[in-house]
């Protein structure tokens, strides 16, 4: 039976196209479905050219209502991917889909988490502290910004002429490396 997948992200898509293209040949793993809630973001332009389904994700129906929910449901959804998704995600969706939303952060979580906490400003933050490693870290995704339980953790070194651009490449590398491999061990074991 093939597991489907809805991946949520605000921005670019890099991550998302990683993601699609892993899975791209996989009979048992399907993206089915890129949500973003910004009707201009490119992620949702890599999603058509891969002919997978788009949706743009108003804030008052994904708040407020169960649209969001039902329209996963319908699509049998098994697995929410935050991919670069700014959006707390409402608690109504985390009930729906207990442990079925995972997310990446570029760091190691607890450190440089939370509201705010994202892209360039962790990686600032990171350099900033003058810290030695840094990382990523998937996990579940629960009502608290990046509090869920933590799924893995893969770890980068800083150096002293490391700069947030260079640091985030680290970082972007540990993402496209092991997120669609942690995507597909959770949906092969459930």
């Amino acid at each position: 039976m093939i597991k489907n997948i809805a991946i949520f992200a605000s921005g670019d898509g890099s991550n998302t196209q990683n993601i699609i293209d892993y899975f791209k040949a996989s009979k048992n793993i399907k993206v089915a479905l890129v949500g973003s809630n910004k009707s201009t973001a490119n992620v949702l332009n890599r999603a058509k050219n891969a002919e997978i389904p788009t949706l743009v994700i108003n804030k008052a129906s994904f708040y407020d209502t169960q649209e969001v929910i039902d329209l996963l449901r319908s699509a049998n959804i098994d697995l929410i991917v935050l991919a670069g998704f700014l959006w707390m995600i409402p608690e109504s969706l985390v009930n729906a889909f207990p442990d079925k939303i995972i997310n990446i952060h570029p760091s190691l979580l607890p450190k440089y988490g939370g509201k705010g906490m994202y892209g360039m400003h962790v990686h600032k933050a990171v350099i900033d502290a003058k810290e030695k490693e840094s990382g990523i870290t998937i996990h579940y995704v629960n009502e608290h910004y990046d509090q869920g339980a933590i799924i893995s953790q893969h770890i980068c070194h800083v150096t002293e002429n490391d700069s947030c651009d260079t640091l985030a490449e680290k970082i972007h590398q540990l993402e496209y490396e092991n997120f669609p491999k942690a995507i597909e061990k959770l949906l092969s074991e459930k």
